[in-house]
Formats: structure tokens, sequence, C-alpha cells
């Protein structure tokens, strides 16, 4: 599965922001941290704002701040706000009526992909995310 850049470019702004809700980052923090633009990445951080999952602190001293609920809050909410996870199966026309068969078989199979993919984004929390991530990186440290 591949996602689009505006959905990870924004799961990366929201795990960043939720690993510490209480501390806000301006947008070129989190974009130097992963090495993104900080223009794409202002733009993502506007959608993020809109959807109330990120608050926007303005004034000196100013940036992003996590809002939403960390424990309820899946990878699904965060990138169904930048794209749909369909496949498109872009097949030819069939000639014949197997042919027809096999395309519609297809479909169903990346029907049946896409849906599997949704749930295990839905059953997956930012807190679920963080904790691997720490302990990922707590088992590295040790390495």
């Amino acid at each position: 599965m591949k996602i689009h850049k505006a959905s990870l470019f924004a799961l990366y702004a929201v795990l960043e922001l939720a690993s510490d809700p209480e501390r806000q980052l301006s947008a070129t923090e989190i974009a130097d941290k992963y090495g993104i633009s900080t223009h794409h990445l202002a733009k993502i951080l506007r959608t993020l704002v809109r959807s109330r999952m990120v608050q926007a602190v303005r004034g000196a001293g100013g940036g992003y701040r996590f809002t939403g609920i960390v424990n309820r809050t899946t990878l699904l909410d965060v990138i169904e706000l930048f794209e749909t996870l369909e496949s498109d199966l872009d097949a030819p026309g069939p000639r014949t009526q197997a042919g027809e068969a096999i395309i519609e078989e297809l479909q169903s199979i990346t029907r049946e992909i896409d849906d599997l993919t949704r749930a295990v984004l839905d059953t997956i929390t930012l807190e679920t995310a963080l904790n691997s991530a720490r302990q990922r990186a707590g088992t590295a440290s040790q390495e």
C-alpha cells in the first residue's frame, strides 16, 4: 500500500504533536525533524486545524498543539483527511465475457484488500503507534 505524501506528513506531524500534547511546536521544527518542506507541512497543518485534531497557537512562541484524543484517534482518522483508501484497477475494456469475469474478480479482490487495510488502520490509535515507536527507540538505544 502506498499513501500520499500529504497523509504521511500529516502522520508525522500528528504523532509528533501527540507525543506530548502540552508542547507546542512550529511547522518549521516538525519539518526540520522529518526533512520535509515547511511550506507543504503548513498546508497540511491547516487541514489538521480545520479538523480540530490540532490547534494553532498564535503570537510569539506560537505553533501547533495536539488537541485530539490520543487513545481514540486512529491512523485512519488522520489519513482520511487527505485521501480515500481505494485501489484503482486500471483495466482496459474486456473483449470477451470471460475477460469481464476476470476483471470483476480482480476488482473484488482489490476492494477486499482496501477493506482490510482500512480495518487495520482503524484499529491502530496514535497512542498505540507512539508506544511502539518508544519501544523501538528504547531497543535501538540498548543495542
